[in-house]
């Protein structure tokens, strides 16, 4: 029997909901901490989180909660928190986390102010947790219902990661074990961009060849910035990055890429996120890891192209401009 029976989840999005559910197929009882009190009582009344993830019935073993302290309670903790708001809430909850809770991160994205990855946010708001990162090619929708998804667990102690990989491992969802949390979160961060920069491609019909490109050219900056961070490049051409990135710029299901395309189409950002309930990490991601690249001399022009484009510093058909217009160059 695995050590790790009760799980607890903080963030009761679409993604923190799929992860509830396939827990819950593991056998596990799950606890899930929603700030919203109708989507506690939706889950825990009518078994489905409406307002995230309407359509789907979920397992009777998820409760969901509005109060830390159940989560707190459990035997390990995954995180779904939005990156820009895991700082705040790591901080609310620090002084009642016990010493030696595991935290699984689960959220994709670099911290705006500061620049920092999600697992140093929570050396310094949790440190007395024992730290895991969970990413790789999985849409929310695909894993609640139970369709086939393979991921990358991260864990520097491969004891411990062996122990989460059983507590929420089903045979549709599968997690494989790394000891590279760098590499797993930078990969899950630069996705979010380039899917935005993919869907500007077809969003402005440019091409298949154009998008094939940018994926590749992409991808190179991620293993960039990664190596220089101190990840194995092993690691990102896994299930954390090349394997996410696929999925992420190939699918409008895709937050980030659907915003890419309205941004192709011709919308204006703040329209496009006006019409939102989940976020769009990519957006906030964006001039983060543009600082983060500078800070330490990487070249990443793709990401600062989306990153313009955010701040409305340049316009899309002038970003292109300038990308297509670089000097020719070994690969």
């Amino acid at each position: 029997m695995n050590e790790f029976n009760k799980i607890g989840i903080l963030g009761g999005g679409a993604w923190g909901t799929a992860l509830a559910q396939t827990c819950a197929k593991a056998g596990r009882d799950v606890v899930i901490w929603v700030r919203e009190p109708d989507v506690r009582d939706n889950i825990n009344q009518a078994h489905e989180n409406k307002l995230f993830l309407p359509g789907f019935a979920l397992d009777p073993n998820i409760t969901a909660t509005n109060e830390f302290a159940d989560v707190i309670a459990c035997d390990a903790i995954l995180s779904v928190i939005p990156a820009q708001h895991t700082r705040a809430v790591f901080t609310q909850i620090g002084r009642d986390l016990p010493e030696g809770k595991p935290v699984l991160l689960c959220s994709k994205g670099i911290e705006q102010e500061t620049g920092k990855l999600m697992s140093d946010v929570l050396a310094e708001t949790l440190p007395q947790a024992l730290p895991a990162v969970l990413s790789g090619p999985s849409f929310a929708v695909d894993v609640v219902a139970g369709l086939p998804a393979a991921v990358t667990l991260a864990c520097n102690d491969a004891v411990l990661g062996r122990k989460l990989m059983m507590a929420i491992g089903t045979p549709s969802f599968r997690p494989y074990l790394a000891n590279d949390l760098i590499g797993a979160e930078v990969g899950g961060a630069v996705k979010n961009v380039l899917a935005i920069a993919c869907g500007i491609v077809l969003g402005k019909q440019l091409g298949q060849s154009a998008h094939a490109a940018l994926i590749t050219r992409g991808f190179a900056e991620m293993v960039r910035l990664g190596v220089r961070l101190g990840a194995n490049p092993e690691t990102l051409r896994g299930l954390c990055g090349l394997g996410d990135l696929v999925l992420t710029c190939s699918s409008a299901t895709s937050r980030n890429m659907s915003c890419g395309l309205a941004l192709g189409e011709g919308q204006p950002l703040d329209e496009i996120l006006s019409g939102r309930l989940a976020v769009t990490e990519g957006v906030a991601s964006a001039p983060a890891l543009v600082r983060l690249a500078q800070h330490h001399g990487v070249d990443m022009p793709i990401t600062e192209a989306v990153a313009a484009i955010i701040a409305g510093k340049m316009g899309v058909d002038a970003a292109i401009h300038d990308l297509l217009s670089r000097p020719l160059r070994t690969e």
